[in-house]
């Protein structure tokens, strides 16, 4: 059945043995929210102790002032990314007071759009543009959608093995374009399988009631404030959670890197009616960006992106034309709140199984209705993933239980896992681990999440609360090596100093920067 996978890796393995194992580069990025000692959205600045969100280079913020952002340098050695990410945890929980983190993808309690506070990034021209950026998604989406939290995978294979597999394809395309090529087709191959990512990683089967203020919605009632789906595995990724309406007549193409980028320029430029009524700019005060269907490209919100570094000024798009995909962001993984930074080791070995399958694997072309498809299967997981009625429909169209397509998926990765375990031992232990979810759902994050909820007088709140003060007494007691102290003290320093020099060098005004920023044409 998979025999074209098998005959891949043999060729791979024989050409350079152990050239996938250590090829991969793979990074991290974590969001959680800052809390008081009440398990409120903490209304404080970003510690100063912290460095300057603008400029720090792992620890930053996203939409809220109150949503940490930790991101890990890329490395090929996953114990040292979890260590990173862990150490990063550490210093902050040592320059955050008395506040703690919140170890949950849904939020804590909110008192309102009011009681969300968003990024300040300082007075350069920069910062003022991703204030503004936020500004605008608040307008489009709501402030309550924003404080969801979750973990984003990038993954990459470095030229060494990419070299080594074009002459393996035969191919005599230039090797930016064999890249983006095989990158697209590993996308396309991911969202046919990845109705598994809610299965096995999502963790927020509840939530709490302030979140729903003002909306409709179809959850039940559980204890104190607490609505649920009985069967969910990720209400994040629901339409409750971090998705757009407006974007789902956005259809980014995965057939070529051209329509992509042709698709994702025109969602930046063209002027879309319903927010032309928000207004740009508005009795002197800028209500957002632009009144394009997505102000700048990050705001599409995908599961998963084609991504290539800009520049500096350089819009991604551009980036992504002129120089081709650099690496692959998973973005529909839940944080674990069993787990101290939200994702394990096995979990990023189980991603890399399914990276490589879909990289290795045939990759049919993708048109709108099958995209369409596999959106909706992936939302019927997130919403009833655990229900043993659900049968989910599949690539092809045909349909088939949960436990029956996920240990279909494991028999697919075993060669891969054990390939990979003879130069990098713990990629079976890990696919064993993640198929005995597909065996026993109870086993599975939301599964555990509920029952504990359950414990807890039903109530979302008092489980996630009483996890995050499980993590900040763990994280308390560590200690942390002092030279590695000191490198973050530094950083941290540095990035202000950064961030200064950012607002003493501006030389235009933001209006001129704005401008300058969205006709820049993109540079090789």
């Amino acid at each position: 059945m998979h025999e074209n996978l098998t005959r891949r890796l043999a060729e791979i393995d024989h050409a350079t043995p152990g050239l996938l194992s250590g090829s991969i580069r793979r990074g991290l990025e974590k969001e959680s929210l800052r809390i008081d000692n009440d398990g409120v959205l903490a209304q404080t600045p970003h510690p100063h102790t912290l460095g300057a969100a603008l400029t720090h280079p792992h620890i930053t913020t996203d939409y809220s002032e109150a949503l940490l952002e930790f991101v890990t340098p890329v490395t090929k050695n996953i114990p040292d990314l979890i260590q990173f990410l862990t150490d990063l945890h550490g210093f902050t929980y040592r320059n955050i007071g008395e506040e703690k983190l919140w170890v949950n993808s849904m939020p804590c309690i909110l008192h309102g759009e009011k009681s969300i506070p968003i990024a300040d990034y300082g007075q350069s021209n920069a910062g003022r543009m991703k204030v503004v950026y936020r500004e605008g998604l608040g307008h489009r989406y709501g402030k309550l959608m924003q404080t969801i939290a979750g973990i984003h995978f990038n993954f990459s294979l470095d030229d060494t093995f990419w070299q080594c597999y074009r002459h393996i394809k035969g191919s005599t395309v230039p090797l930016r374009d064999f890249k983006s090529e095989e990158y697209l087709g590993l996308m396309r191959n991911f969202y046919r399988s990845d109705w598994a990512i809610p299965y096995l990683f999502g963790a927020s089967p509840a939530v709490c009631g302030t979140f729903l203020e003002g909306r409709d919605h179809h959850l039940q009632p559980l204890g104190d404030h607490s609505y649920c789906l009985p069967f969910a595995t990720s209400l994040r990724l629901t339409d409750l959670g971090y998705r757009s309406v407006a974007q789902d007549s956005v259809h980014l193409s995965l057939n070529s890197l051209d329509e992509y980028t042709e698709s994702l320029i025109k969602a930046t430029t063209e002027s879309y009616p319903p927010y032309q009524k928000i207004g740009i700019r508005v009795n002197g005060e800028y209500r957002q960006l632009n009144d394009s269907l997505l102000q700048i490209e990050n705001e599409y919100y995908a599961s998963m992106r084609p991504k290539r570094i800009a520049k500096s000024g350089e819009r991604p798009s551009h980036a992504l034309q002129s120089r081709g995909v650099e690496y692959i962001e998973l973005r529909s993984l839940d944080l674990d709140p069993f787990l101290p930074v939200g994702i394990s080791e096995d979990g990023i070995r189980f991603l890399d199984l399914m990276m490589i399958s879909c990289l290795l694997e045939a990759s049919p072309l993708m048109d709108l209705e099958e995209f369409n498809r596999l959106r909706q299967t992936r939302n019927q997981v997130a919403e009833r993933g655990r229900d043993p009625e659900l049968r989910i429909t599949l690539a092809d169209g045909s349909q088939c239980s949960i436990d029956r397509c996920g240990l279909g998926l494991v028999e697919r990765l075993a060669p891969i896992a054990q390939l990979m375990d003879q130069y990098d031992s713990g990629y079976c232990n890990a696919l064993g681990y993640y198929k005995n979810l597909f065996e026993d759902p109870s086993a599975t994050p939301s599964a555990r999440a509920f029952e504990e909820i359950k414990k807890h007088d039903n109530t979302f709140f008092y489980f996630a609360k009483t996890q995050a003060e499980h993590h900040e007494k763990n994280f308390k007691i560590v200690e942390i090596d002092p030279t590695w102290n000191q490198s973050l003290k530094e950083s941290a320093d540095e990035s202000i100093r950064q961030a200064q020099e950012i607002e003493a060098s501006d030389t235009v005004g933001f209006e001129e920067f704005l401008d300058n920023y969205f006709e820049r044409k993109s540079t090789n």
